[in-house]
């Protein structure tokens, strides 16, 4: 007779004994787990939670970010737009404290913001969804979705496998993604899937400020419309503040309050959704593109003249 898999809910032997920091910094759990409703935070509806000013980086002598500044408010969905390469990515990446700006400055609920790291912006309230996932590829779903935020018993500090999957479970549900095991390695699943799942691990957290870079990659048209209900959900509810990079006008404009666009590494423009258009969006991006190309036939220009104009 095959071996029939364990039920979701079942601990399975072997389960690790955790370092003594870690058990501090985790929330003790009293029987069984599921997910809590996201607490209102503090300050009023339309208030500045992140202030960020004249920021810069570098990489050499590429300049990503060069004076860039923006503001997100509370219960606000803004809309981060650029071409590839125009500092999207690393604007996210810095207030998240996985990379530090050059110069500028932060404030967060109007207090001096300067992230050690991402462990140091989540305990402040900032979760971030990477491009890149952030997934480890061995480990289950579950574990992944309570990575570095393990659910733990007390007092001895025992993993609590069946908690982290039934709350896995929930959050997955409350999306509408369907994964049918959570105990199968992320590297077998879907890119949606795991884009799902990188998903649910920020949104279901404890933070009021989530960054998303790029939530919608490699989902399909079903799967990104659910992420997006989540999104207006999170929104009418009014208790988070999300800064999102996306590429498709007509899920700014449909989801968004806001829309800052990103160029040269800076603020181009920061208009709320209700007063711009896919239009003028497309029509901005265009004109740089004109710009760049005349740049560059005058630049090619010049040099063939040098070089006729040369001593053989």
């Amino acid at each position: 007779m095959a071996e029939q898999p364990p039920p979701e809910d079942a601990s399975p032997p072997g389960e690790r004994l955790l370092p003594a920091e870690t058990v501090a910094s985790d929330q003790a759990l009293a029987g069984g787990g599921s997910i809590a409703p996201r607490a209102a935070s503090g300050g009023a509806p339309g208030e500045e939670v992140l202030r960020v000013e004249h920021i810069t980086k570098s990489f050499g002598a590429t300049v990503a970010l060069r004076d860039l500044s923006l503001t997100l408010r509370k219960g606000e969905v803004l809309g981060l737009l650029g071409d590839n390469g125009s500092g999207k990515s690393t604007l996210i990446k810095i207030i998240c404290g996985f990379q530090k700006q050059d110069s500028g400055q932060m404030f967060l609920h109007g207090e001096p913001y300067e992230p050690k790291n991402v462990d140091d912006a989540r305990a402040r309230g900032i979760d971030t969804v990477f491009q890149d996932l952030a997934l480890v590829d061995e480990l289950s779903v579950y574990q992944n979705m309570f990575l570095r935020r393990e659910r733990v018993h007390r007092p001895i500090p025992v993993l609590s496998n069946a908690v982290m999957r039934r709350e896995t479970r929930k959050a997955l549900d409350d999306i509408g993604i369907n994964i049918p095991r959570l105990d199968v390695p992320v590297a077998r699943l879907s890119g949606g899937q795991r884009q799902a799942i990188a998903v649910a691990r920020t949104v279901y957290g404890e933070a009021n400020i989530l960054l998303l870079d790029e939530p919608l990659a490699a989902m399909g048209a079903k799967e990104g419309g659910m992420i997006l209900e989540l999104i207006e959900r999170l929104k009418q509810e009014g208790n988070v503040s999300i800064l999102m990079v996306l590429h498709n006008y007509v899920h700014v404009l449909a989801t968004c309050d806001r829309v800052n666009l990103i160029q040269d590494g800076a603020i181009a423009l920061d208009k709320p959704t209700s007063e711009t258009s896919v239009e003028e969006l497309t029509e901005i991006v265009v004109e740089e593109y004109r710009r760049a190309r005349q740049a560059a036939i005058a630049e090619d220009a010049a040099a063939r003249a040098a070089a006729a104009t040369a001593p053989k």
